[in-house]
Protein backbone atom coordinates (compact mmCIF):
# COMPACT_ATOMS: atom_id res chain seq x y z
CA UNK A 1 0.00 0.00 0.00
CA UNK A 2 1.33 3.49 -0.71
CA UNK A 3 2.45 5.77 2.34
CA UNK A 4 2.67 9.62 2.37
CA UNK A 5 4.67 11.27 5.39
CA UNK A 6 3.71 14.27 6.83
CA UNK A 7 6.28 16.26 9.70
CA UNK A 8 4.01 18.15 12.37
CA UNK A 9 4.94 21.46 13.50
CA UNK A 10 7.06 19.81 16.32
CA UNK A 11 9.14 17.44 13.65
CA UNK A 12 7.16 14.14 14.27
CA UNK A 13 6.20 12.13 11.86
CA UNK A 14 2.98 11.29 11.01
CA UNK A 15 2.48 8.56 8.42
CA UNK A 16 -0.48 7.83 6.10
CA UNK A 17 -1.81 5.00 4.41
CA UNK A 18 -3.35 6.23 0.50
CA UNK A 19 -6.78 4.60 0.80
CA UNK A 20 -7.61 5.67 -2.81
CA UNK A 21 -7.36 8.42 -5.23
CA UNK A 22 -9.73 9.79 -7.30
CA UNK A 23 -11.42 12.20 -9.68
CA UNK A 24 -14.53 14.61 -9.67
CA UNK A 25 -15.25 17.42 -11.75
CA UNK A 26 -11.64 17.47 -13.16
CA UNK A 27 -10.03 17.87 -9.97
CA UNK A 28 -8.15 15.12 -7.97
CA UNK A 29 -7.96 13.57 -4.69
CA UNK A 30 -6.42 11.61 -1.79
CA UNK A 31 -8.13 9.24 1.09
CA UNK A 32 -5.75 9.02 3.70
CA UNK A 33 -5.80 7.23 6.77
CA UNK A 34 -3.02 7.55 9.81
CA UNK A 35 -1.04 4.21 10.49
CA UNK A 36 -1.62 4.51 13.88
CA UNK A 37 -5.67 5.12 13.42
CA UNK A 38 -7.86 4.18 16.17
CA UNK A 39 -10.47 6.39 15.43
CA UNK A 40 -11.25 4.92 11.63
CA UNK A 41 -10.30 8.46 10.31
CA UNK A 42 -10.13 9.21 6.79
CA UNK A 43 -8.48 12.70 5.07
CA UNK A 44 -9.41 13.55 1.92
CA UNK A 45 -7.32 15.94 0.30
CA UNK A 46 -7.19 18.03 -3.27
CA UNK A 47 -4.10 16.68 -5.51
CA UNK A 48 -2.65 19.93 -6.95
CA UNK A 49 0.24 20.38 -9.11
CA UNK A 50 2.97 23.23 -9.45
CA UNK A 51 4.56 24.83 -12.12
CA UNK A 52 7.50 22.00 -11.75
CA UNK A 53 4.81 19.06 -12.34
CA UNK A 54 5.30 18.15 -8.67
CA UNK A 55 2.16 16.76 -6.80
CA UNK A 56 1.05 18.80 -3.31
CA UNK A 57 -1.54 17.89 -1.51
CA UNK A 58 -4.30 21.08 0.13
CA UNK A 59 -7.05 21.05 2.54
CA UNK A 60 -10.74 21.54 0.83
CA UNK A 61 -13.69 23.70 1.76
CA UNK A 62 -16.59 22.40 4.05
CA UNK A 63 -18.43 22.20 0.77
CA UNK A 64 -16.07 20.87 -1.53
CA UNK A 65 -14.94 17.90 1.14
CA UNK A 66 -18.84 17.18 0.98
CA UNK A 67 -18.54 16.29 -2.76
CA UNK A 68 -15.48 14.78 -2.21
CA UNK A 69 -16.58 12.69 0.84
CA UNK A 70 -19.78 11.34 -1.67
CA UNK A 71 -17.50 10.31 -4.26
CA UNK A 72 -15.19 8.89 -1.95
CA UNK A 73 -17.87 7.03 -0.53
CA UNK A 74 -19.84 6.09 -3.86
CA UNK A 75 -16.22 4.43 -4.74
CA UNK A 76 -15.90 2.01 -1.80
CA UNK A 77 -19.82 1.35 -2.51
CA UNK A 78 -19.28 0.26 -6.11
CA UNK A 79 -15.48 -1.81 -4.70
CA UNK A 80 -18.06 -3.99 -2.43
CA UNK A 81 -20.34 -4.92 -5.37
Amino acid sequence: MEKQVFYDEKGKVQEFDIKAKFSLDDKDYVAMEPVENSDNLIYLLRIETDENDEEYLIGIDDEELQEARDAYEELLNMNEN
